[in-house]
């Protein structure tokens, strides 16, 4: 936290210029922001028709999105009295209905529980390959990260301070790269194949390779 990320995200949607007077290119962008405010009075149905109508009952729209998001049990709630989770999955739709060269996601996971979350990355992954579009993602679940993922910024030093951006790398070199500044080393669990974290100084983390490990990880 405190690195930078959502404010780099921010720049991109356009709410914020550089503090060094740089250009940032004016995009065609949909942008889900970290901070959700419920300001909307209507159920979730009018707000979907007000922002998305076109794509929110279009079929393809209501397979990839609507339904595995679930959006139609709470359609006709109103939007101020939703959870944190109910509102996290109408901004993604809402995010994803409209029309745009670059989605901007801000911290999908927020609010969701593990299943919702994975989830969520499913849709967000199979949208933008369908659409043939570009996301940008912030997000702090590791799991999430890598599933999403096909390149990814690390953001280095000290947070809230002096922190700088790298550039784009592969998703293996740059999550090395991440895990190398916390001195963490992952595993692969042969029971359910998710990622393990090794205990700090254990055999484990002398005896395997953080590369190899990590390469392990992200295999199909």
């Amino acid at each position: 936290a405190g690195t930078g990320k959502t404010t780099f995200i921010r720049m991109l949607a356009g709410g914020l210029k550089p503090d060094g007077g740089g250009e940032v290119p004016i995009l065609n962008v949909s942008y889900k922001p970290q901070k959700i405010s419920p300001k909307f009075k209507g159920s979730v149905r009018a707000l979907l028709h007000e922002k998305i109508r076109d794509a929110y009952t279009h079929p393809q729209f209501v397979t990839d999105v609507m339904k595995p998001m679930q959006i139609e049990s709470i359609i006709d709630q109103d939007v101020q009295n939703l959870s944190g989770g109910e509102l996290q999955r109408v901004a993604l739709a809402l995010c994803l209905g409209k029309p745009a060269d670059v989605y901007l996601i801000d911290e999908p996971s927020a609010y969701l529980d593990s299943e919702q979350r994975l989830m969520a990355a499913r849709v967000i992954k199979r949208f933008i390959l369908h659409a043939k579009k570009t996301a940008f993602v912030v997000e702090h679940d590791f799991i999430m990260a890598t599933y999403l993922a096909d390149r990814v910024i690390v953001f280095d030093g000290i947070p809230s301070k002096t922190t700088s951006a790298n550039t784009p790398q592969t998703l293996l070199a740059g999550m090395n790269k991440f895990l190398a500044q916390l001195e963490i080393t992952f595993r692969r669990d042969p029971n359910n194949f998710r990622p393990r974290i090794n205990k700090l100084n254990s055999i484990k983390v002398h005896t395997q390779n953080t590369n190899s490990l990590l390469a392990a990880s992200m295999r199909e």
